[in-house]
């Protein structure tokens, strides 16, 4: 069964335009990392003026595919790249960045 699964980055509204220049050439074996570990009909959608983007993915389960993403070498040499890009956490959260995943409570088919 597919899972969809969505979820909120917060970028540094200055660097949105540099984000953006980044995302239109994606290393290519950064996406064959993608591709590799399940994730599928994969999108970012961005509010510019603030910085929020919304992720979307498909896949057979979103933990096992965001772990297994997290093994890869090439994602860590990305995560380090973009960093920068990404408004630090909240204080009491969890890690650097937090990729909040929301609830999916609705789907029309």
């Amino acid at each position: 069964m597919t899972e969809r699964a969505c979820f909120l980055l917060h970028l540094r509204p200055e660097l949105v335009p540099e984000y953006l220049r980044v995302h239109a050439d994606v290393w290519p074996e950064m996406l064959e990392a993608l591709t590799r570990t399940g994730w599928r009909n994969y999108s970012l959608f961005l509010r510019a003026e603030d910085g929020l983007v919304v992720g979307y993915c498909e896949t057979d389960d979103f933990a096992a595919t965001t772990a297994a993403m997290a093994a890869e070498d090439v994602s860590a040499r990305w995560e380090a790249t973009m960093s920068r890009f990404f408004q630090p956490a909240p204080a009491g959260a969890a890690g650097d960045r937090p990729r909040e995943q929301l609830v999916e409570y609705f789907h029309l088919d």
